[in-house]
């Protein structure tokens, strides 16, 4: 196993022969590193790294997340495919804009409520434990709840989504190959998620349901995109038409029952 150290990092770089005054203006410089696919078990002194903004470390065996203090700067951080199990010591990434954590074995979305600028988060495919489904801390959700924009939780066993309304800035959910199987739980929260613009459901028992694609289109008037799918305004159109037409009719039939009732009580 390797350790992600600053002698992996001159290695990658080709820094082996040069001085270490060399090195280290080189490190203070750098504001993009990749070592992807290195092998890396855990993550040693990136101290010298001041100015690192992305930092890719998928395809490695990483256990966890550590030794990011110096990381005050980095706004994209990719884990993906590693052998993390919790997210933890995230705190001093006041930047972080995006974090990629599938393929994991994460089984809480936690440890994310000093992140408070965090726009996507990418936790897709986790190692669960057979039988169990991704669980989300919901002190980390109203944490991200005006920032996140992007989440993809894709491939967790999820079978409902009513206590992720509260990210009220969502525009985009990708929820590909879970367990979302009830029209009700979903609409309730498509009317919460005001600024909602893509969703992606492929691969649900949902999708089996009658009428699915129609119900969600008159549920959300912001989204534009569903299952992989552009919205047509006029299909859009069609449906709110066809959902206040049925709306007069019902109310029409109420009345006249009422009515039909209050005559025979006369």
């Amino acid at each position: 196993m390797v350790r992600l150290t600053m002698d992996l990092i001159a290695k990658s770089a080709g820094h082996k022969n040069r001085s270490e005054e060399d090195f280290g203006h080189y490190v203070q410089k750098l504001t993009h590193l990749n070592l992807s696919d290195k092998n890396i078990d855990s993550i040693g002194d990136l101290s010298f790294c001041k100015n690192l903004r992305v930092l890719y470390l998928y395809d490695n065996q990483i256990n966890q997340i550590q030794n990011l203090d110096f990381a005050s700067n980095i706004t994209h951080l990719y884990l993906q495919n590693n052998r993390i199990s919790s997210i933890e010591n995230l705190s001093p990434l006041k930047k972080l804009e995006k974090l990629y954590l599938g393929g994991n074995y994460i089984t809480v979305v936690e440890g994310l409520d000093k992140v408070g600028e965090l726009r996507e988060l990418h936790i897709e495919s986790q190692h669960l434990p057979p039988g169990e489904k991704l669980l989300f801390d919901p002190v980390s959700l109203n944490s991200l709840a005006k920032s996140l924009s992007v989440l993809n939780i894709s491939n967790n066993n999820i079978d409902e989504l009513e206590e992720l309304a509260v990210l009220e800035n969502l525009s985009y959910l990708k929820a590909v190959d879970n367990r979302l199987k009830h029209m009700k739980d979903l609409e309730g929260v498509l009317k919460k998620w005001t600024k909602l613009r893509r969703i992606d459901l492929t691969g649900n028992p949902i999708c089996q349901k009658p009428k699915y694609k129609d119900r969600i289109i008159v549920h959300s008037l912001t989204l534009e995109s569903l299952d992989g799918k552009e919205i047509q305004e006029m299909e859009r159109r069609f449906l709110m038409n066809w959902k206040a037409s049925r709306a007069a009719r019902k109310k029409s039939n109420e009345r006249k029952t009422d009515e039909q009732a209050a005559n025979v009580e006369f």
